[in-house]
């Protein structure tokens, strides 16, 4: 571990029940499912219904990363923040063939030493979405809490590996050069923890940034992050940033050099969105939208959330359905080529499809996450240490796009987790993926 800093895995914003304002503490206590019973929905709890709904049933930016009332929110981002659209273009919807597969009767053995079936895991986990795709077909499809095909879901963290492909596809046209540092790019950050950075130092977080993830510190860096972007609300008085433009120069270099190893900040994200806008002239939604989504054959628009000064959040703020997640992950798996075209060049898909260095990805975490179920970090994307090291991914509250190259397979899952970072998602969702992996290669 490095001094003077607290380190924890993959959240910008981190959260259990026991640490919620005391104000629902109640809710917390009272609406929480008994284990082994199905959570509780936004409907059953009555949240945002009525005109108005009673004042405990409201959902508002205060609280919508509070379990339950993340429940309604992570299906509603946009009607609680600011938002930009990712439009889908007018073209035709890429089909996903449908090819049952009956995965409920299968048993899984947790580390715990329980074994369980797939719906309890699904409701421990506090699932909203759950697909499965074998081969290029749709052979597992659910939805609870609300949910439906076309349901808009936010993604969290999952949102990196987006903006990484996005900066890969710069690199592979020779836009970016990834040895380069990051104040070549961007003048604005010279002097700050990013200006000596190589850009593939800021792909691999292996940057040496003096930034606090100690979330009972109402002064730490995470809820100075959170302020931009109304994650969190800034104290009376507060004069630091509003903006992300203002907020990344200020982060210093910690005493260690860059490189060293692996250390989760957010804002490298944030930086590299800022990298690919500047080279392409282009937001993030705008080029998510050209060089991704319209060519997908998606089934709806993306949108992802701003702050008050129209600033994407890079760090975590895409928003889209289970579906299209997976038809990008199923691109990526099909080596770049989806409905018909080559999205990706072939390269970059195979980049990401590799499960990239294990040296450096735990020398600063004493974690058994990292040591047992977590194997590397590239490129914003995560290797999970399963045989066939699937690449993911991740985000907060329980947020996946899996993709196994070994099973031929892609799992997608969307969740309204009380905890940021759950056992029941983190650590027995990939031990149960790779078992579902291993039933499906079966398949004829």
């Amino acid at each position: 571990m490095v001094s003077g800093s607290t380190f924890h895995r993959r959240t910008f914003f981190k959260t259990t029940c026991a640490a919620l304002a005391a104000s629902i503490s109640l809710l917390c206590g009272s609406l929480q499912a008994a284990p082994g019973a199905a959570p509780v929905t936004a409907a059953s709890l009555g949240l945002m219904q009525g005109f108005p709904p009673a004042p405990d049933k409201r959902v508002n930016r205060n609280n919508m990363l509070e379990y339950p009332y993340s429940r309604w929110a992570f299906q509603h981002i946009r009607e609680l923040q600011p938002t930009r659209d990712i439009y889908r273009g007018d073209g035709p919807v890429s089909s996903l063939a449908a090819s049952p597969v009956d995965l409920d009767e299968l048993k899984f053995s947790l580390p715990s030493g329980r074994t369980v079936d797939l719906d309890t895991w699904l409701d421990e986990s506090v699932t909203d979405s759950f697909l499965v795709l074998h081969r290029g077909e749709l052979v597992y499809e659910r939805y609870f809490n609300g949910m439906a095909r076309l349901s808009q879901h936010q993604m969290f963290s999952a949102t990196k590996s987006f903006i990484g492909t996005l900066a890969l596809l710069l690199i592979e046209e020779g836009a970016i050069d990834p040895a380069q540092t990051m104040q070549h790019y961007l003048p604005e950050l010279k002097g700050s923890a990013f200006g000596d950075a190589t850009v593939q130092q800021v792909l691999d977080m292996t940057t040496s940034i003096e930034f606090s993830e100690e979330y009972a510190d109402p002064n730490a860096d995470v809820w100075k992050y959170g302020y931009v972007f109304g994650i969190s609300t800034p104290p009376a008085g507060y004069e630091g940033a509003d903006s992300i433009y203002e907020y990344l120069p200020s982060l210093v270099k910690a005493e260690r050099p860059h490189g060293d190893a692996f250390l989760y900040v957010t804002p490298n994200t944030d930086a590299l969105g800022w990298l690919t806008t500047r080279v392409s002239g282009k937001s993030i939604s705008l080029q998510l939208q050209e060089r991704i989504w319209q060519r997908l054959g998606v089934e709806r628009d993306g949108y992802m959330w701003l702050n008050t000064k129209g600033e994407e959040m890079g760090g975590g703020g895409l928003n889209i359905t289970a579906a299209d997640a997976a038809r990008f992950g199923q691109m990526i798996l099909q080596k770049g080529k989806y409905n018909g075209q080559q999205i990706l060049p072939q390269a970059i898909a195979e980049r990401i499809l590799q499960a990239g260095n294990r040296e450096p990805f735990n020398r600063y975490y004493q974690d058994p996450w990292y040591e047992q179920i977590g194997y590397a970090y590239h490129d914003q994307w995560w290797t999970f240490n399963t045989p066939h090291k699937p690449v993911s991914a991740i985000g907060v509250f329980g947020q996946f796009i899996y993709i196994d190259p070994v099973a031929e397979m892609v799992i997608v899952k969307q969740s309204s987790h009380p905890e940021a970072e759950s056992e029941a998602n983190e650590v027995n969702g990939p031990l149960i993926w790779h078992s579902i992996a291993e039933h499906l290669m079966q398949r004829p």
